[in-house]
């Protein structure tokens, strides 16, 4: 029984520090969490705006003009941006955002032949290679991104391969912010810009998460100096710059927020296994003492 003892009281040992170091880390994920969601809120408006800019700006011109704005006859080439995470312990996030992206190629296009990965975060680039998915690139990410700068080579990349006709859709795959409580994973066709195709059609209301449909006969004509041409081809791609960013600030903001809480559900079950240990100990301790005292009252009567 005295060696019972001991372990239990190893085992609460242990499983306190385990609590230290989780509610270290949920205090962690926290500060971050709260620097990433205020630089997720500082960027949305522009680039929800700048997004339905341009959607309304496909119904209004010829798409045929500009590449970006082309729908391809047939889809055999596809490409996925994925924006995952560099670090574990943040629940099913990475593994329920693969599966979102094979789920949505699937339905949206079961005809592709071809599906390329572009990761950013070593935790998608771990999962994709063990759902033996074609990676084609991997990318550095950090845990908060400073700018538009730290993606510029990923929207290099994306616009030229998409430009030599490399891929017929390029698509990017990210975990929407929408609050602390919740985070949803989504997959977005940036190129081709094709409203229809966009799970989301329009912006989505963080606040209340509700999608806002598109009023697209609300919008005036554009008009474009000096031409089409030169402006379109000075915009877009910036406009996809702006939507990568958006997707990796959004996807650090649901990051850390999803290990927070569940550094605070680690930190909450090992409270609880403290408190069932500390009742083992205490029975198991009240059994020894119970035995010592019927061994000294059976030696005492044996003498007697």
């Amino acid at each position: 029984m005295p060696q019972a003892s001991r372990d239990i009281q190893r085992r609460i040992k242990s499983v306190k520090n385990t609590k230290k170091i989780t509610k270290a880390m949920e205090l962690v994920s926290a500060a971050k969490m709260r620097k990433a969601v205020s630089k997720v809120l500082a960027t949305r408006s522009y680039s929800d705006l700048a997004w339905d800019t341009v959607l309304h700006l496909v119904k209004k011109v010829d798409t045929d003009k500009h590449l970006f704005f082309r729908e391809p006859q047939a889809v055999k080439k596809v490409a996925v941006l994925l924006v995952s995470t560099n670090r574990g312990l943040c629940g099913s996030f990475n593994t329920q955002l693969v599966n979102k992206v094979i789920e949505s190629i699937k339905t949206h296009h079961p005809e592709v032949t071809k599906t390329d990965v572009i990761t950013c975060g070593s935790k998608g680039r771990d999962e994709i290679r063990r759902y033996k998915i074609n990676l084609v690139a991997d990318f550095h990410k950090e845990d908060i991104t400073a700018s538009s700068e730290d993606i510029r080579p990923i929207s290099h990349m994306i616009t030229k391969d998409f430009t030599n006709g490399k891929y017929d859709k390029i698509f990017v795959a990210y975990t929407d912010f929408m609050s602390s409580l919740k985070q949803v994973p989504h997959v977005k066709q940036l190129l081709p810009i094709v409203p229809e195709i966009d799970e989301r059609l329009g912006h989505i209301n963080h606040e209340k998460g509700k999608v806002e449909k598109i009023n697209v006969d609300s919008f005036a004509e554009f008009i474009f100096e000096p031409d089409m041409r030169n402006v379109l081809d000075a915009f877009l791609p910036r406009l996809v710059e702006i939507q990568i960013y958006q997707s990796v600030l959004e996807s650090e903001a649901s990051e850390h927020s999803a290990r927070m809480f569940a550094m605070r559900n680690a930190t909450d079950a090992a409270g609880e296994m403290i408190d069932e240990l500390t009742l083992a100990y205490n029975q198991a301790r009240q059994a020894g003492i119970t035995a010592e005292i019927a061994e000294i009252a059976a030696g005492s009567a044996a003498l007697e």
